[in-house]
C-alpha cells in the first residue's frame, strides 16, 4: 500500500493514547503548494484551485487549537527574494476564502517568522472574542537556495519554527526539497494532509490493483517526458491512446509524412520498439487518425486532415473530430482510465477541440478516472465544473502523478513514513 505507515493528521490530533488534542497549542508546519498562476501585470491569482484544496487540511488544525504555520513554493525566484513571487497574494486569498487573517513574515526562517507564530490567537481560549484564529504563511521558501538543495542547516532552522509536520502538498513530494524530505526527517510528530492521503489512495489504486479494462491516455509535446511511463502503463494496460505533439514522433515512426509536425527524430526507434512492445503484450495502440493543421503555432484557425496526408508545410497542432471520437469510444468500456497530457495545443481555442472532447467523454464514462494533473486538470476545469465534478479524482500534481504511476518512490512520501 503506498500510503502504509504513514499517519493522518487525523491520527496526529487524536494523539499516542488515542484521547485527542494531539494538535492543541502545538506550533503546525503545514506544507502545503500554492504554486498558483499569477497574471503578469496585476499579480491576481487566475486559478486558486491549489489553495482551494488545502483549506480541509487547513481548518481541521485550525479548529483543533494548533498554532498553524503555512509554507509553499512560488515559481522559480533563482534563490534569491523577488517580489514579483511574493506570497503576499495567495495570503490575501487564503483570508478571503477562510475569513480568518493571514501574516506573511518577510522571510521563511529567522527571528520575523517565529515572532509571528508565537503571537498566533489559535481557536482556543476565547480567541473567537478577541478577533479569531489567525495563519501564519511563510514567505516563498524559494527565497533561499538551500530549500531546493535540501540543506541540512536550513531543514533545522525550519524545524525551529514548529513541532508538527503535516504534508500537504502533492505537487512537491517528488522532489527532494528541504521542505518536503529533509524537514519531516527531523520531526517526531510527522503525518499527512487530507489532499495528499486522498491523492495517494486514488493514485495507488491504479498501481496496485487497477479493475480491468484499464486504458490510459497521453499527450503533450515530447515522447522523452513520458518514456518511463509509457514503459510502466503498458504492462499494465489494456488500451493506451496517444495524442498531442507526442503523437507526431509515433505516426512518423509508422512511416508517415507529419510534414513541419514537431517530431523527436532521435526517438523515432525508441517510438517503433513501443509500439511493437504494445503489440506483443496485446495492448490496444490507438493514434490519431486525424489531425488538426496549420502553417503555424501562431495560427488562429485550423483544418481537419488525414494523418496520413499532412499538406506541405502544415503542422499537426490538435487531433481531428474522427481520432477525438475514436478514443472516447474505445475508453468508455474501462473500469479504470488515467489520463495525462493535452491532446493539442490546448490554450489556444483553435487547437483545444481534441482536449476539450477527450475531457467530456472520460467525464462520461462510468469506471475510475483519474486525471494525472498539469495541462490535463487545467483543461478539465476549463470545460467547467460540471465536467470536472464527475471525474473520479484530478491530481494536484502532475510531476508526482507519474512518478507514481511509473512506480517511483516519491521523496516527500517516504520522508513521512514510520
Amino acid at each position: 500500500m503506498i500510503a502504509e505507515g504513514i499517519a493522518s493528521i487525523e491520527d496526529l490530533e487524536r494523539g499516542p493514547h488515542g484521547e485527542g488534542g494531539g494538535l492543541a497549542g502545538k506550533r503546525v508546519f503545514v506544507r502545503v503548494d500554492f504554486n498558483v498562476p499569477l497574471d503578469k501585470k496585476t499579480r491576481r491569482i487566475t486559478d486558486d484551485s491549489r489553495i482551494r484544496a488545502a483549506l480541509p487540511t487547513i481548518e481541521f488544525a485550525v479548529k483543533a487549537g494548533a498554532k498553524v504555520i503555512l509554507a509553499s513554493h512560488l515559481g522559480r525566484p533563482k534563490g534569491k527574494p523577488d517580489p514579483a513571487q511574493s506570497l503576499e497574494p495567495c495570503g490575501t486569498r487564503l483570508a478571503e476564502l477562510t475569513g480568518w487573517e493571514v501574516h506573511l513574515p518577510e522571510d521563511c526562517i529567522g527571528d520575523a517568522p517565529k515572532k509571528v507564530i508565537r503571537d498566533l490567537r489559535t481557536a482556543g481560549g476565547g480567541s473567537q472574542a478577541r478577533g479569531g484564529p489567525q495563519l501564519c504563511l511563510l514567505e516563498n521558501l524559494r527565497f533561499h537556495p538551500e530549500e531546493e538543495k535540501d540543506d541540512e542547516a536550513f531543514c533545522k532552522a525550519l524545524a525551529e519554527l514548529c513541532d508538527v509536520y503535516v504534508s500537504d502538498a502533492f505537487g512537491a513530494v517528488h522532489r527532494p526539497h528541504a521542505s518536503v524530505h529533509g524537514l519531516p526527517r527531523l520531526m517526531r510528530d510527522r503525518g499527512a494532509g487530507f489532499l495528499v492521503l486522498k491523492e495517494l489512495q486514488a493514485l495507488g489504486r491504479l498501481v496496485e490493483s487497477p479493475p480491468k479494462p484499464y486504458a490510459a491516455v497521453l499527450g503533450g509535446a515530447k515522447v522523452s517526458d513520458k518514456i518511463a511511463v509509457i514503459e510502466a502503463l503498458l504492462a499494465k494496460v489494456d488500451l493506451l491512446c496517444i495524442g498531442g505533439a507526442m503523437a507526431n514522433t509515433f505516426l512518423a515512426a509508422q512511416g508517415k509524412n507529419v510534414q513541419r509536425s514537431l517530431v523527436e527524430a532521435d526517438k523515432l526507434p525508441l517510438a517503433r520498439s513501443l509500439i511493437e512492445k504494445a503489440e506483443k503484450g496485446g495492448v490496444e495502440l490507438l493514434l490519431p487518425v486525424d489531425v488538426v493543421v496549420a502553417p503555424s503555432t501562431e495560427a488562429t484557425s485550423g483544418t481537419a486532415v488525414r494523418a496520413d496526408a499532412i499538406p506541405e508545410g502544415m503542422m499537426a497542432l490538435d487531433i481531428g473530430p474522427d481520432s477525438a471520437e475514436r478514443f472516447a469510444r474505445a475508453i468508455r468500456p474501462a473500469k479504470s482510465i488515467f489520463w495525462n497530457g493535452p491532446m493539442g495545443m490546448f490554450e489556444t481555442e483553435a487547437f483545444a477541440a481534441g482536449t476539450r472532447n477527450l475531457a467530456l467523454a472520460m467525464s462520461r464514462a462510468e469506471g475510475f478516472t483519474v486525471v494525472g494533473g498539469g495541462d490535463s486538470a487545467a483543461a478539465v476545469y476549463q470545460a467547467g465544473e460540471d465536467v470536472a465534478g464527475r471525474f473520479g479524482h484530478i491530481s494536484t500534481g502532475g510531476g508526482a502523478s507519474l512518478e507514481l504511476i511509473e512506480g517511483r518512490r516519491l521523496p516527500g512520501v517516504e520522508a513521512l513514513r514510520r
